[in-house]
């Protein structure tokens, strides 16, 4: 599977355990920044480039790190096709992916330390979407919302 990985500066202290994980479980990361420690990049940034990759074909899925992993979810949220979610427990990871076919996992860095990190991205990318009719359901709600703006039943 091909992997994007993304943080700004507060994510950027598990980058290297991150990419370290997603290419020890077998998978291909594509690194997308920060490259270096910048105080004042912007996790929405980093958000885009995310989504842009998974937009394009250049990932399947994203690991996106900010400092408490809501601000990365709410921005990558609004980029079409991509469905994340902060997880900082195992099974919120792997259920994302199995119920809703969650492609964004957002860790917060100032939040959970490194032996998390590995379980946490082994459970995200060790699941895969059930393909059960009341998950493909409500998934289409989810991608209807995301086409009109609104929520039509």
């Amino acid at each position: 599977m091909k992997v994007a990985f993304a943080c700004d500066h507060a994510g950027f202290s598990l980058k290297e355990a991150i990419v370290a994980r997603i290419e020890s479980l077998g998978h291909e990361c594509l690194d997308l920044g920060a490259h270096e420690f910048d105080a004042d990049d912007d996790y929405p940034d980093f958000a885009r480039y995310i989504g842009q990759a998974i937009q394009h074909g250049q990932a399947d899925r994203g690991v996106l790190c900010c400092g408490s992993g809501v601000g990365a979810s709410v921005a990558a949220n609004k980029i079409k096709g991509v469905r994340a979610a902060v997880c900082h427990d195992t099974y919120s990871a792997a259920q994302g992916v199995e119920h809703d076919d969650m492609n964004v996992i957002c860790i917060g860095g100032r939040i959970i330390g490194i032996a998390l990190v590995d379980k946490l991205v082994e459970a995200f990318l060790g699941a895969t979407f059930s393909g059960e009719e009341r998950h493909i359901r409500r998934l289409e709600k989810v991608k209807a919302i995301e086409a009109a703006g609104e929520y039509k039943s």
